[in-house]
């Protein structure tokens, strides 16, 4: 599906099914460096279960037209710009990582267009380590290595996809390796600039859900208790043995965090 937001093409996955805005809306939001095939189990069990999805390639990712933007605060915006391009008033937000910030500040900023939140692989900082922003900013391989090794748990290295002949880094890297000069860089700095999560997290009212990956090393399931614990009433998940890339190493056990 392609939508005009803020005067730029944007394409959004719908789940295999068209979009239907009377449907209770989910908005799935990818995290750094990604885009909307991130999502591609979930987005169809929800579009086949009653509701109207969309899974956006942000600015610059994707199939969407750039620029990349370079704030949280500025993707938040875009992500109620994006609502309204739809015609939706309001949507769960689902969101990994990057995404789950943005998710948080949507809520935040624009309260009335949200109606939950699920936040993937989040933590109430998202600090960057130097070497990866280093290798970020000029656009090295090596940036691509870390995010993948980084991100995923221990079954990765031993071939661990419940996909039959998919390769779980291979997959990550070739997305990472498709964004534009600059992307990955923009984004990570976004994250490690981001300092309004716990703020955010407290004006939240919407039923709340954070899913923690047990091994995750990017954003550790112990960082994403103390973002929990800011937000009233949120509900916690940890899956066992799930690094930070939770969809891709244990897509069941997200989808039914997901569903409850």
């Amino acid at each position: 599906m392609k939508l005009s937001v803020n005067s730029a093409e944007v394409f959004a996955a719908t789940g295999g099914r068209e979009f239907d805005k009377s449907l209770p809306a989910v908005v799935f939001i990818h995290g750094a460096g990604f885009d909307h095939s991130t999502w591609a189990l979930h987005t169809r069990w929800f579009a086949h279960h009653g509701f109207g999805v969309l899974a956006p390639d942000l600015p610059g990712h994707g199939r969407s037209a750039g620029p990349s933007l370079s704030s949280i605060a500025e993707m938040a915006d875009w992500t109620a710009a994006l609502l309204e391009a739809a015609g939706v008033a309001k949507a769960h937000l689902i969101g990994h990582s990057m995404g789950s910030l943005i998710s948080l500040e949507t809520a935040a900023r624009h309260p009335d267009k949200v109606s939950a939140l699920s936040l993937i692989g989040t933590a109430a900082t998202m600090t960057v380590g130097p070497d990866l922003l280093k290798a970020a900013e000029v656009n090295s391989q090596d940036a691509n290595d870390m995010v993948s090794i980084w991100g995923l748990g221990f079954n990765a290295e031993l071939g661990g996809s419940l996909a039959p002949g998919l390769w779980m880094h291979g997959g990550a890297q070739a997305v990472l390796r498709s964004c534009e000069p600059g992307v990955l860089f923009r984004d990570l700095s976004a994250c490690n600039a981001y300092a309004n999560a716990l703020q955010a997290a407290a004006s939240v009212t919407v039923p709340t859900t954070l899913i923690l990956g047990e091994k995750d090393m990017m954003t550790p399931a112990k960082a994403g208790r103390t973002l929990a614990a800011a937000i009233p009433h949120a509900k916690t998940v940890v899956v066992p043995g799930a690094g930070h890339m939770i969809m891709a190493e244990r897509p069941d056990e997200l989808l039914a965090a997901l569903r409850g």
